[in-house]
C-alpha cells in the first residue's frame, strides 16, 4: 500500500500545476473587474456579465452611477435601432416588459444546446437600486422565458446553471424597499431562475442585451409600493459619472428563513439538482436546527427520520439510516470518519447545511456502512462584513455562546475570512455526568483569479466530559423485582472521563478551465488525542441489583491520525446527440490508530444504593497496538442526458484497501491484509413534466473484513446492495420538496460465529432492509416552512450461523417511525417577526439486541418553539420533549440509554 501513496507526489504536482495554470492565466489575461475598472467595461472580453437592476423608489447620492451605464444603454439602443425587437405585455397595468436584443427572434426560437455556467452571483449598488450580476464566460447565448406569479417576476434561462463555489442557491431578503425577496437558483434540467417579489405587486422590468455585457434587467420597484402610483415605462437615460466602485455581494449574512434548499453535491460531487439524482437525499439547512436548537447533529437531523443508534448521542455521531448503522461522515465531500464515533459529538456552530444520502455511496467515497452518508458542509467565507453572536442558557446548567464573523481582508475583496467559535458546557440529568466543549474553525479564501480559487480551512475541537453509559433492560424496560432503576444512577464512577481533542487542517483548490471543464484538488488532516479513564458496565448479576464491572485506564493518550486527499476533474462534452457530465479522479485514504490501554476487575456496583470510588483491583488485560488503514480509489461517473427529460447515471469505483495491526506486546498478534473491491451505480431519472422526477437506482457498498477463518483464508468484504425506485415533486413553484422512495438494502458477508471453530469466524451472515420513506421540506405558505418524514422499515437477518435468530428484527430499527417540525413566522402586521414551531417525533417498538430478546417502547416526543425577530435581534424560546416522556436507545441487554427528560432553552442571537 505504500506504494500507492507514491501517488500523493503526483497530487501534489497536479495541484502546484492547477496553482500555474490559475497563476498563468490570471497574469496573462489580467481581466479587470468591476470592482477595479468600475467605468471601463467596453474594455473587458466577453467575461459574460448579466445584470439585473432593482430600481428603489427614492436615490441614493452614495451609491455607484457611471458613465458605463450610459454606454450599455447606447449600445443597447444601437442594437435596437439595426435589429428586430419584440415587446412582452404581461397582464397587469404595472408590468411592462421589453427585449431589445441582437438577433432576439432567433435566439429565442433556437433550441437550447450549450448549457452555460453561471460561477458567481454579485450586487452592485446605484444610484437607483441594486444591479444584481450573473458571471458566466459566454452570456450572449443566454435564453430567458419570463412570466408573472402573484407578486412575483420571474424568469427561467433555459440553457443556464448556477454554480456558485458555496454550492448554494442565491438569496437576498429585502434587498430594497417595494422588493420582499431576490432569488436565483437552479430549477429544472439546465434551468436558472431568477425570481424577484414585490411587495404588493410584481415590479416593472425591462430587459436588454449587449455584447459586451450581456443581460440587463432593469426593475422598477415603485409600482410595487403601497403608496406609489404606477408609472410608465421608460428608456434608460446617462446619468452623471461617480468615482464609487460597487459593492459586489456574492453571498450575504441576511439569514434564509426557508428550509428548502433544491441542490446539493454529495449525490454526485457535483452541485446538482436533488430531483435529477436517483437516489433519496434531503439536505438540512442550518435555518432549521436553529429553530430547533439543536446542540448536537442528532437533533437536526431527527426530524428529517435519522434515527440515534446503539450508543449515547454524547460519545460520538453514529445514526441509524435504512436499518444500518453508520458513522460516513464527510466534511465538504471529504471523508471525515473520525469526526463520527471516534471524536466526539459534532459541533454546529461552523455547520451551514447538512446532506443526506441514503443508501450506499462507495461509488464516490469509497468504503463504508450500507445505510447511508452524512455530508457536513461547512460556512465559508462572506464578501461583505458580517457579524453575528448568541447566547443560549437553558436546562441542567446548560450555556452557549456563539461568534460568526466574516469579511473581506483587502479592497478587492479577493481575500476572504470567516470565523466561529462556540463553548457549551452543561451538566445533565444523570450523577456528576458534565460536559464542556470549545470549537474555533476559521477559513480563509482567496480568489487567485477569475477562474481559480484556493480555500484554507481549520477546525479545533475540545470535549472534555464525563464518560455516559447505559443502565441494565431489567429494571429500565423490563420488570425487576427490586423496583424501577433510578434513571439518573451512573454506572461508571465518579471522575470517569472521556476526553477527547482533535485538529483539522485542510485545503480546497478549485480551477476552471473553460465554462466546461475544472478540476478540484482538496486534502483534509484531522489529528485526534483522547482518553477514556472510566468503568465499564458489564452482566447484571444474580441479584438483579448490582452489576459487575471493569476498570479501564489509558496508558497516556490515544492517537487516531486521518490524511484525506481527493482530486478529480468534472467536465461537460457531447457525443452525437448525447450531453455527458463526467466526474472522474482518485482518492487516497489513511487512518492510524494507536493506543495502550489496560483492564481491571472493579468491585460490582449496587445500582439501588451506589457506592463509588472503590479501588481497582489487578490488571486482567492489555491492548498496546497500533492500526493502519489505507485506501487508495479509482472512480468515474458519468451523467448522460438521453433526452431533454431523461437522465442516466453511471459510475464505478475500484478500491485498494489495506488493513495492518502492529501488536506491540505479541507479535504473533501481528496481522496484514489487503483487499480489492468493485463498487458500482445505475441510475436513471425520468420527468414527465417538470416539477416530477421518476428514478430507479441500482449501486452498492463495500466494507472491510479483517481476518482469517479457521482454515487462514483471508474474508471477504461485507457487500451492501441497494434497488431503489422512487418519484420527486415540486411544489407551489418549486418552493416545498418531496421524495417518495421504496427500497431493498442487503448486508451480505457479516461475520459470524464459526459453529464448528467458536472462536473464529465466518462470512456467511445477512441482514435485509426494505420499506418505503417519505419526505417533504419546503414552505406551504409565506411564513410557514415544514420538514416532515415518515419510514416505514422492515429490517431482519436473513442468513446467521446461528440459526435461532434468522428472521429476527435488527437492532434499534422501528418498523414504523415519522417527525414532523414546522414554524409559521408572521411577515407583517402587529405581529410581524413572530414565529412559532411545533414539533412530533414519532418511533415506533423496536428491538434492543439480535436475540429479540426484550424491545423498546414507541414514544412520541413533543417539542415546541416561540421567538420574536426585530429587526437584527431575535429571542427564541424552545421546549424539548415537552410531555417529559420516558424514551431509550439500546446497544444490548445491559446497556440501555435513557435520553433526556423535559428541557427549556432561551436564545439571545444579534447579527449585523
Amino acid at each position: 500500500m505504500s506504494s500507492y501513496w507514491g501517488v500523493c507526489n503526483g497530487c501534489l504536482l497536479s495541484f502546484l500545476a492547477s496553482v500555474c495554470v490559475g497563476f498563468g492565466s490570471y497574469l496573462v489575461k489580467q481581466e479587470p473587474t468591476l470592482a477595479q475598472f468600475p467605468a471601463n467595461k467596453e474594455a473587458m472580453p466577453a467575461a459574460g456579465y448579466a445584470y439585473a437592476s432593482v430600481v428603489t423608489k427614492t436615490s441614493v447620492q452614495s451609491a455607484l452611477v457611471t458613465d458605463e451605464k450610459a454606454k450599455r444603454c447606447l449600445t443597447t439602443s444601437r442594437f435596437a435601432s439595426t435589429q428586430n425587437s419584440i415587446e412582452h405585455p404581461f397582464i397587469g397595468k404595472s408590468n411592462i416588459f421589453k427585449v431589445n436584443r441582437q438577433n432576439s427572434i432567433a435566439q429565442l426560437s433556437q433550441p437550447t444546446i450549450d448549457v452555460m455556467s453561471v460561477t458567481d452571483v454579485k450586487l452592485n449598488t446605484t444610484t437607483k437600486g441594486i444591479e444584481l450580476i450573473l458571471v458566466t464566460l459566454n452570456s450572449k447565448g443566454l435564453q430567458v422565458s419570463p412570466k408573472t406569479e402573484g407578486n412575483s417576476y420571474i424568469v427561467d434561462i433555459p440553457n443556464a446553471k448556477l454554480q456558485l463555489a458555496s454550492g448554494e442557491s442565491f438569496r437576498r431578503s429585502k434587498p430594497v424597499a417595494g422588493i420582499t425577496e431576490l432569488t436565483v437558483t437552479n430549477t429544472a434540467n439546465n434551468t436558472l431562475r431568477l425570481t424577484i417579489v414585490g411587495n404588493q405587486s410584481p415590479p416593472q422590468v425591462q430587459l436588454f442585451d449587449s455584447v459586451t455585457e450581456g443581460l440587463v434587467f432593469e426593475v422598477n420597484t415603485i409600482a410595487s409600493l403601497p403608496e406609489a402610483t404606477p408609472p410608465t415605462a421608460q428608456q434608460p437615460t446617462t446619468t452623471p459619472e461617480q468615482n464609487q466602485e460597487p459593492i459586489e455581494l456574492v453571498v450575504t449574512g441576511t439569514p434564509d428563513t426557508r428550509y428548502q434548499v433544491p441542490d446539493a453535491t454529495v449525490g454526485t460531487r457535483t452541485n446538482r439538482r436533488i430531483q435529477d439524482i436517483p437516489q433519496s437525499i434531503q439536505v438540512v439547512p442550518r435555518q432549521s436546527w436553529q429553530d430547533q436548537a439543536a446542540v448536537n447533529t442528532i437533533d437536526a437531523l431527527r426530524s428529517v427520520g435519522v434515527i440515534q443508534a446503539a450508543n449515547s448521542p454524547t460519545n460520538g455521531d453514529v445514526f441509524t439510516i435504512r436499518g444500518f448503522q453508520t458513522s460516513n461522515i464527510l466534511r465538504n465531500g471529504i471523508k471525515d470518519y473520525t469526526a463520527g464515533a471516534v471524536s466526539g459529538q459534532s459541533q454546529l456552530a461552523n455547520i451551514e447545511r447538512l446532506e443526506i444520502v441514503r443508501g450506499p455511496a462507495s461509488v464516490l467515497y469509497g468504503q463504508g456502512n450500507p445505510g447511508g452518508t452524512i455530508n457536513f458542509v461547512t460556512k465559508q467565507p462572506l464578501s461583505e462584513p458580517y457579524f453575528a453572536t448568541s447566547m443560549t442558557f437553558g436546562s441542567y446548567s446548560f450555556y452557549q455562546p456563539t461568534l460568526d464573523i466574516s469579511g473581506p481582508l483587502n479592497s478587492d475583496k479577493t481575500l476572504l475570512y470567516r470565523l466561529n467559535a462556540s463553548y457549551i458546557s452543561t451538566e445533565s440529568f444523570i450523577d456528576f455526568f458534565y460536559n464542556q466543549r470549545y470549537l474555533i474553525a476559521p477559513v480563509v479564501s482567496w480568489q487567485i483569479g477569475k477562474n481559480t480559487k484556493l480555500t484554507f480551512e481549520g477546525e479545533f475541537r475540545d470535549q472534555q466530559q464525563a464518560h455516559r453509559t447505559g443502565l441494565p433492560a431489567v429494571g429500565t424496560v423490563l420488570p425487576n423485582p427490586n423496583g424501577e432503576i433510578p434513571l439518573n444512577v451512573n454506572t461508571l464512577d465518579e471522575g470517569a472521563t472521556n476526553n477527547r481533542r482533535s485538529l483539522l487542517l485542510g485545503y480546497n483548490f478549485e480551477h476552471r478551465f473553460s465554462d466546461n471543464w475544472s478540476l478540484v484538488n482538496a486534502f483534509n488532516i484531522r489529528s485526534l488525542r483522547y482518553r477514556t479513564d472510566t468503568a465499564n458496565p458489564g452482566s447484571l448479576r444474580a441479584d438483579q441489583r448490582s452489576i459487575n464491572r471493569t476498570r479501564q485506564d489509558y496508558l497516556g493518550p490515544a492517537a487516531d491520525d486521518e490524511y484525506a486527499l481527493d482530486n478529480h476533474v468534472v467536465g461537460k462534452f457531447k457525443t452525437g446527440s448525447l450531453q455527458h457530465e463526467l466526474v472522474t479522479g482518485f482518492d487516497l485514504y489513511r487512518d492510524i490508530v494507536q493506543f495502550d490501554q489496560t483492564m481491571r476487575t472493579l468491585a460490582p456496583l449496587d445500582l439501588f444504593n451506589p457506592v463509588y470510588g472503590q479501588l481497582p483491583g489487578g490488571i486482567v488485560s492489555r491492548i498496546n497496538q497500533k492500526t493502519k488503514n489505507d485506501q487508495l480509489g479509482f472512480y468515474v461517473q458519468d451523467i448522460v442526458l438521453l433526452t431533454n427529460n431523461l437522465n442516466l447515471v453511471l459510475g464505478g469505483r475500484g478500491d485498494f484497501v489495506d488493513n495492518k495491526v502492529t501488536n506491540f506486546l505479541k507479535a504473533s498478534g501481528n496481522q496484514s491484509q489487503s483487499d480489492f473491491a468493485f463498487s458500482p451505480r445505475v441510475g436513471l431519472v425520468y420527468k414527465p413534466i417538470p416539477p416530477v422526477s421518476l428514478y430507479a437506482s441500482y449501486s452498492q457498498s463495500f466494507s472491510q473484513n479483517p481476518g482469517t477463518t479457521f482454515e487462514g483464508d483471508l474474508f471477504e468484504p461485507s457487500r451492501g446492495t441497494q434497488y431503489e425506485v422512487g418519484v420527486k415533486a415540486d411544489f407551489f413553484s418549486g418552493k416545498l420538496s418531496s421524495t417518495l422512495a421504496l427500497y431493498q438494502l442487503t448486508l451480505s458477508n457479516i461475520l459470524t460465529t464459526d459453529p464448528n471453530h467458536l472462536t473464529y469466524s465466518i462470512a456467511t451472515g445477512e441482514q435485509r432492509s426494505r420499506g418505503v420513506e417519505l419526505n417533504v421540506t419546503g414552505e406551504i405558505l409565506p411564513g410557514w416552512n415544514v420538514i416532515a418524514s415518515y419510514a416505514y422499515t422492515d429490517g431482519q437477518v436473513t442468513k446467521d450461523s446461528n440459526l435461532a435468530i434468522i428472521g429476527n428484527q435488527l437492532v434499534n430499527v422501528p418498523e414504523n417511525s415519522a417527525s414532523l417540525w414546522t414554524t409559521y413566522t408572521f411577515g407583517k402586521g402587529n405581529l410581524q417577526g413572530l414565529g412559532f414551531g411545533l414539533g412530533l417525533f414519532y418511533v415506533g417498538e423496536r428491538q434492543g439486541d439480535l436475540n429479540n430478546s426484550f424491545s423498546l417502547p414507541s414514544y412520541l416526543r413533543l417539542d415546541a418553539a416561540v421567538y420574536y425577530r426585530l429587526d437584527r435581534l431575535r429571542f427564541a424560546l424552545n421546549f424539548k420533549n415537552l410531555s417529559d416522556v420516558r424514551y431509550f436507545t439500546a446497544r444490548n441487554i445491559n446497556l440501555v440509554y435513557p435520553e433526556d427528560p423535559f428541557i427549556v432553552e432561551g436564545t439571545v442571537s444579534w447579527e449585523f
